[in-house]
Order: structure tokens, then C-alpha cells, then sequence
């Protein structure tokens, strides 16, 4: 149901990426999953904004690209990810990739959050890009 996933601004613009291709994609990664997708919102901010989310709301004082609030139940997928366009695009630029791609890369990585990955341990943090990378090729196959 890729109606359920809706995209929001605070304090920035709205990135120039294909909703569709994306809201496709997170679909096709949550029903792998053997789930459904409830209401799923990407909230795109700057760095000011996500810090103060960050320091409310986790009690952390430091700058990151995307903080997730997971609201799902047993079957159905659902939260509200911060993504710090600011941050995005200085990854993109320090790892030598696109926004684009950058941005998908942390779009997924929120949902996969959602969907029970983690990322403390160093060998969950190996499983996570290894499910960035699959679902990141996933994206590119699904745009043509």
C-alpha cells in the first residue's frame, strides 16, 4: 500500500528524487519482509532541526543524517524518520557519491530499522549495509 508512505519539509525543500520509485521501493523491501506498510512518514529537515530532535527526544547532544520513530506493531510497519538533508549531502560528498543515492541509501536504513535491524554491534552494522546495498540495487532495478 504505497499510498501509507508520505513525505514532509522542515525547514528546507522538498529534494528533487522520484516519490514514486521510493515509496515502490520501501514497499517491495516491507512486504519482503513478510509485512504490511501502515503509515509511514520521511520527514526532511536540516541539521539545526534534527540536533534538536536529537537532544528532546534521545538525549543526544550530536549531529546525525536520520533519527527513526518506530510506531509499529507485530505485522504492520510504521514510524516517522528524520532525515537531515544537510547531512546527507555532506556524506555524499565526503564518500564520494550522489545525493541521490545517498539519500536512498538512509531512507532504507530507517526502514530497515523499523524492521528489527540494528546497528550497535559491529557485526549487526555488517548486515545493515549489507541490506543497504541489496535494497539499494533493488531501487536501481525498479528505475529502469
Amino acid at each position: 500500500m504505497e499510498h501509507n508512505i508520505e513525505f514532509f519539509t522542515q525547514d528546507v525543500d522538498l529534494p528533487a528524487i522520484d516519490y514514486s520509485l521510493v515509496r515502490a521501493g520501501l514497499s517491495n523491501l516491507i512486504e519482503h519482509h513478510g509485512l504490511s506498510c501502515g503509515p509511514l512518514s520521511v520527514i526532511f529537515c536540516d541539521n539545526s532541526y534534527l540536533l534538536k530532535v536529537n537532544q528532546q527526544f534521545l538525549d543526544h547532544d550530536y549531529y546525525t543524517d536520520i533519527i527513526t520513530f518506530n510506531y509499529s506493531s507485530k505485522r504492520i510497519i510504521s514510524g516517522d524518520l528524520f532525515i537531515s538533508i544537510q547531512m546527507v549531502d555532506d556524506n555524499a560528498l565526503r564518500l564520494g557519491g550522489t545525493f541521490q543515492s545517498e539519500l536512498s541509501r538512509v531512507i532504507i536504513h530507517g526502514v530497515l530499522h523499523l524492521l528489527g535491524y540494528d546497528d550497535h554491534k559491529e557485526s549487526d552494522i555488517k548486515t545493515m549495509r549489507q541490506q543497504e546495498e541489496i535494497w539499494l540495487n533493488h531501487f536501481s532495478e525498479l528505475a529502469g
